[in-house]
């Protein structure tokens, strides 16, 4: 529920107040994270840590939610379903992220899955401080008015259920209260992540 992100953003000193600036805020600088205490070494070395995990290929979505000024979202490689029953899909976003205080204070999100052609939709979307939804289509979903990309192969739409933490990430899980998919978008098979670079699934 939005109180389980409204609790998240109290125990970081966020302010929860859903009221819209009068004029757009500075971004908010991104603060230092470590999970590694200075006098400790990190157990492993962060490239090779990259390196090895990317062989792991994996889907993109984009993560959408409704505010204000206006719509918040960020490109998601870390996104996957959890439970049949009840309804539940997670994805994950790190704790220096500057989108995820404004979906936290809306409570809800969509998942937007993308498809073949959608790579640089999915880099516009994974700038910080630009005005990512410019020029791009969208309607609100059904049940939380989150915005619902135009030609994506499938989207859910959800309420925030639970937030935990994940060292340096945190960990989001949502109840799925609509879903959907477009046969037409979805028969160019999707987007797919694999080594830093975006490929396609071919039988």
């Amino acid at each position: 529920m939005a109180a389980t992100a409204v609790r998240y953003l109290r125990s970081v000193g966020a302010p929860t107040s859903a009221a819209a600036p009068a004029t757009p805020a500075a971004p908010v600088p991104r603060p230092a994270l470590r999970a590694v205490r200075e006098d400790e070494r990190a157990p492993l070395d962060a490239a090779e840590f990259r390196a090895a995990l990317g062989h792991f290929a994996s889907g993109v979505t984009i993560i959408t939610a409704p505010g204000e000024p206006g719509p918040a979202g960020f490109a998601c490689q870390s996104f996957t379903s959890l439970s049949l029953d009840p309804p539940l899909v997670a994805f994950m976003v790190a704790r220096t992220s500057t989108t995820w205080p404004r979906i936290a204070r809306a409570g809800v999100f969509c998942v937007n899955v993308l498809g073949a052609g959608h790579g640089a939709l999915c880099r516009a979307f994974a700038v910080s401080g630009a005005d990512k939804f410019a020029g791009v289509r969208h309607v609100p979903a059904p049940a939380t008015g989150s915005p619902r990309l135009a030609d994506v192969p499938a989207w859910i739409d959800c309420t925030i259920h639970a937030v935990h933490t994940g060292g340096d990430h945190l960990i989001v899980v949502g109840r799925v209260d609509a879903l959907g998919t477009d046969p037409r978008a979805a028969a160019a098979g999707p987007l797919l992540f694999h080594r830093g670079a975006f490929g396609q699934f071919s039988p």
